[in-house]
């Protein structure tokens, strides 16, 4: 179970730092090569992960992946090792270990594949203490709330 934890981390580690890239890229216009990037670090970096390679190999058949979490080779990996990640996680806090990296971790990959998130409770809160305004997930639009006379 801890293996696979470990593994789950590394993946969406991977997954986030190469994003992170690929948006910086985007938005500065520096082009980079992601292919090469993997490479790079695979051959020459302190890193030197067998995952690089994977990595590589998932930018080379889909070259303007958005994220590799997206990639087929991916989502195989990562749905194999979720559960023992939840399950490992879950013990944890039961007996007060603290795994922060871990915990981030799965809360990043959570965030990315849910349909919603907590932000509304965040826009509630918002609209309570300085009227603005909030979406709802129910219909289109943008609503205040007199909460005073809830």
């Amino acid at each position: 179970m801890a293996e696979e934890a470990l593994y789950f981390g590394f993946l969406v580690s991977y997954a986030q730092g190469m994003h992170l890239l690929a948006e910086a890229s985007s938005e500065y216009g520096y082009e980079l090569p992601m292919v090469a990037i993997a490479k790079i670090w695979r051959e020459g970096c302190i890193i030197r992960a067998a995952l690089l390679e994977d990595i590589a190999q998932a930018y080379q058949e889909e070259p303007h992946l958005k994220h590799l979490l997206l990639a087929p080779s991916f989502v195989a990996k990562v749905q194999s090792c979720v559960a023992s990640t939840r399950s490992l996680l879950s013990y944890s806090i039961s007996n007060g270990i603290s795994l922060p990296a871990l915990s981030t971790t799965l809360l990043y990959f959570e965030c990315f594949t849910s349909r919603r998130m907590p932000t509304n409770m965040i826009q509630a809160q918002r609209d309570y203490f300085g009227s603005h305004t909030y979406e709802r997930t129910d219909r289109e639009g943008t609503f205040h709330t007199k909460w005073s006379k809830i």
